[in-house]
């Protein structure tokens, strides 16, 4: 296991020979990794060492391995290069001529999945129709039955927290609906987009509640993007979260919001994203109007991030979708954004 001595230690590169000094490492990276070509090969190494060490469970050995070239020209540029704009409070005038109708971006509302719901319940209560006259089912039986559905409903709303009939609905609208397929993505590219530009290593992904369930086995995970966040979570216990740390985190929570409103005009997901930052602002003892500027600071931060990074998010997106690990995925990143754009 790689500890945080690593640093001060021993050094392995992407697949390199380990060396004592990171100097030596450097040099040697530029040697062998002189052309465009080399360099983009021996980045997909450290990648895949990075993956390894995700998959181990080793949060922060990857992390280590991505820090230690962080910067470098020829490895990992964009790790917490993004430009960002001035700390302060920010009026809604101004970010209205930034091009932002917060209203639109911070009460989002999901119409697919709730006409999903709709649609599902009318469809049974159609059914229960259609079994009585059709199949001579009895008021007693459909009694029985709807009886046996709220018993079932119930148990995944107090076992699941909901999660069951989450998987279903989620299921429904990726197969039945490619504007929430696709939004759902693209929403989750945002995340990860913006937490790797800052400098939050994502450490893993997921694009639906079936995927999730796949790959974390639980059925109390949905879609989203988790990320290497032990140093946050260390702060947040000793409450004492550095305001560089809380500005990283407030514009992650409000990534996905900000693509779905840059792409749509309005965001329908994220609604838990900011309910947990205002419960974050809330523990940290923030006034109204302290909350309401940092805020107003992340989505407009966020914002010009995204567009900024336009082509970045979208291939990155694409990269999502087609269940790309994420070593892959930041590969995209590194090859969609030009350093003079940073």
């Amino acid at each position: 296991m790689i500890g945080l001595g690593f640093m001060h230690g021993v050094c392995v590169g992407a697949g390199l020979p380990s060396c004592s000094r990171q100097p030596k490492l450097v040099a040697r990276v530029r040697i062998k990794c002189s052309t465009k070509v080399e360099v983009s090969s021996c980045r997909q190494q450290l990648l895949e060492n990075v993956d390894k060490e995700l998959i181990k469970g080793d949060e922060r050995a990857a992390l280590v391995l991505v820090k230690d070239l962080q910067g470098n020209p020829n490895w990992l540029r964009c790790f917490g290069a993004a430009r960002q704009v001035p700390q302060r409070l920010y009026t809604l005038d101004e970010l209205k001529l930034n091009g932002i109708e917060t209203a639109s971006l911070l009460s989002p509302v999901d119409t697919t999945l709730g006409s999903i719901e709709r649609n599902l319940l009318i469809a049974s209560i159609l059914g229960a129709f259609a079994a009585w006259n059709v199949l001579g089912i009895s008021q007693q039986q459909i009694f029985y039955i709807s009886l046996g559905l709220l018993f079932l409903w119930t148990f995944d709303l107090v076992s699941f927290g909901g999660g069951l009939g989450s998987l279903v609905v989620d299921t429904i609208g990726h197969n039945f609906s490619q504007k929430y397929h696709n939004r759902v993505i693209q929403h989750e590219a945002g995340h990860f987009l913006i937490a790797y530009l800052l400098g939050i290593l994502p450490k893993g992904y997921s694009v639906s509640s079936l995927d999730a369930l796949k790959k974390e086995g639980s059925l109390n995970i949905q879609a989203g993007t988790a990320f290497v966040d032990f140093e946050f979570v260390e702060e947040v216990n000793a409450g004492k979260v550095s305001a560089t740390t809380l500005n990283k985190f407030s514009c992650i929570a409000l990534a996905g919001v900000c693509t779905e409103y840059l792409i749509y005009g309005f965001a329908e997901g994220g609604l838990d994203d900011i309910r947990k930052l205002d419960s974050l602002l809330n523990g940290l003892g923030f006034t109204q109007k302290k909350a309401d500027s940092q805020v107003r600071w992340s989505v407009l931060n966020t914002v010009l991030l995204l567009r900024r990074h336009e082509v970045a998010r979208a291939k990155l997106a694409e990269a999502m979708s087609a269940g790309r690990s994420v070593g892959s995925c930041i590969d995209v990143i590194e090859n969609s954004i030009d350093v003079s754009d940073l």
